[in-house]
């Protein structure tokens, strides 16, 4: 028998529950599903991760949430559109220890589909943060586990590792994250942003995890290799809206409805048709979050 799609197309990473979409937020979630698109919105703080929730019991279907703490709020910090990418406006943490019994409360609910976004963030970073991230991280794991949900992997590296005073080398998050997951998790999950290289991709795809990928792929072929390399039923899509919107709407601020742009993408670097590879990621994503 046939599984029937949920949707045509999927974003499994996006942020409609920041302020950037303070003022059209249900018109951009609308724009999506009358486009055949679901969503997921994914939190970073218990703020954020509380809207997520609080607007995905505002539909029926089609939208979801994703709860957790964001490796760079684990500590007081400073972010900039440099860091964050197209669309990212400046701001500074205040940084917010992880309570788990907050998050605890928040799993009860059927519309939160995994924990995240969690991992680690060398962008800027002390080595001190970094074992707080650690820490932090390593709770999200052990969560993940008793509720029996997956993971949302935030993973960033920095090769010139700005701040690290004190450290030899530029650590590497994902291999990291992954020492950390071999040696806590007992469940999988989806690599948020993927932007590791093809040997990482492969032992994350081994270990178990999807890789899913934003509107950068639009306009650089930086990512190309690791798409064409990861098996099409690990493959998943995303916007990280409202950073990052695909060609032809780079400088815009991002929505979900864009992901149609990153299937697309997707379906032309592998040589395959995007209702193909549009039709892949649903099911990936089903399996995944148990929509």
């Amino acid at each position: 028998m046939q599984e029937k799609n949920i949707a045509k197309y999927i974003d499994i990473h996006s942020h409609v529950n920041f302020k950037a979409f303070d003022e059209d937020r249900d018109e951009v979630i609308k724009r999506a599903l009358d486009s055949d698109t679901w969503i997921i919105n994914v939190g970073t703080q218990l703020g954020t991760s509380k809207k997520a929730v609080e607007m995905a019991n505002q539909y029926e279907e089609g939208v979801y949430a994703i709860i957790g703490l964001h490796p760079i709020h684990t500590g007081a910090s400073y972010h900039d559109e440099k860091e964050l990418g197209e669309g990212g406006v400046e701001f500074t943490s205040r940084g917010e220890s992880f309570d788990k019994d907050a998050y605890l409360e928040l799993c009860k609910d059927k519309k939160v589909v995994a924990i995240g976004e969690c991992g680690l963030d060398y962008f800027r970073c002390t080595p001190e943060s970094i074992e707080k991230q650690k820490k932090d991280f390593i709770k999200q794991i052990e969560l993940a586990n008793e509720v029996g949900k997956p993971l949302m992997l935030h993973i960033r590296n920095n090769e010139k590792a700005e701040l690290m005073e004190g450290a030899p080398k530029a650590p590497n998050a994902y291999k990291d994250a992954l020492e950390l997951l071999k040696q806590y998790s007992k469940v999988k999950g989806d690599v948020h942003f993927f932007a590791g290289s093809l040997n990482i991709a492969k032992e994350f795809v081994d270990f178990g995890f999807t890789l899913s990928f934003t509107g950068v792929i639009t306009f650089t072929k930086d990512y190309d290799e690791v798409i064409r390399n990861t098996p099409l039923d690990m493959i998943m899509s995303e916007t990280d809206a409202p950073y990052v919107a695909p060609v032809p709407y780079r400088g815009k601020r991002n929505e979900p409805v864009y992901v149609q742009e990153v299937a697309k993408k997707i379906a032309e670097i592998k040589g395959l048709s995007e209702s193909e590879v549009a039709k892949a990621i649903i099911i990936n994503a089903k399996r995944v979050f148990g929509l």
